[in-house]
């Protein structure tokens, strides 16, 4: 079983490496045949040929920049988020009271939230994770307090027979059942939080992966654009694959011990 396990896993890896180089193939097939301008669409080469003039783009130092503001906003929306679903859980009447609010702050577009952010924060990191955090944060508030309170009646009402205090019931019951809820929305807020630090960096940054392609734009240089948008792709892809271990580790550890 372990040997089918490790060939399943070697596959895999191998058909997404197979797919990504796929897309390599076609990007440069379609500007060679269709006679595309550079301009307009520059070739694989000539993008990743971007990353030899760091002097002149920062590469290291803007992705630094973008990749705290991406993990920043990500995780302290999970610690909120998962925070907020506990006291949920525990008071209705709290839930009932600031869901409804937080569903219809949500509603507020972000993009419009940043010079408001520009006036009481400044520019830099700070208003970036906070615009980040407000994108993300709802996907694992909702999902979480599902999870926390889809928890079979028989179940709490074993425990509390028990005499098992609330922190028991919440450590043992509650959230182990809402921990695929949890990351449902975790996968979600990853695809979020690099969209609100990509938006933060165009309003409110002065560093970045995102004020870099707007200073870029002016030159014309799409393959550093370009480079630009593969980097953002890449700090989201290891934040996501933080995100599959972390499930790994505790969501599929857990069913095995089951």
């Amino acid at each position: 079983m372990k040997g089918e396990s490790w060939r399943d896993g070697v596959g895999r890896w191998l058909l997404i490496i197979v797919m990504h180089l796929a897309v390599v193939l076609v990007w440069q097939a379609w500007i060679v045949l269709g006679d595309v301008e550079s301009y307009i669409m520059p070739t694989p080469l000539d993008t990743f040929e971007t990353l030899l003039r760091n002097q002149d783009y920062d590469w290291v130092g803007n992705t630094l920049i973008t990749a705290a503001s991406v993990f920043g906003g990500f995780w302290l929306a999970v610690f909120v988020g998962v925070l907020l679903a506990m006291l949920f859980s525990w008071s209705p009447w709290l839930n009932a009271a600031l869901m409804p609010l937080l569903v219809s702050l949500n509603m507020i577009p972000k993009v419009a939230l940043g010079p408001i952010f520009i006036v009481w924060f400044s520019y830099g990191l700070g208003p970036n994770i906070i615009i980040a955090f407000s994108i993300c944060f709802l996907p694992v508030l909702i999902t979480t307090a599902r999870g926390l309170n889809e928890v079979e009646p028989e179940l709490l009402d074993l425990v509390r027979v028990l005499d098992a205090s609330r922190w028991q019931v919440f450590t043992k019951i509650q959230l182990p059942n809402a921990l695929p809820y949890l990351f449902s929305g975790m996968k979600v807020a990853v695809v979020l939080a690099v969209a609100g630090a990509i938006v933060g960096e165009f309003i409110a940054s002065e560093r970045g992966l995102g004020y870099l392609m707007l200073q870029v734009q002016v030159s014309l240089d799409t393959a550093a654009m370009f480079m630009a948008v593969l980097m953002i792709t890449l700090v989201g892809v290891v934040l996501y694959g933080i995100v599959l271990l972390l499930e790994r580790a505790l969501v599929v550890r857990d069913a095995r011990m089951e």
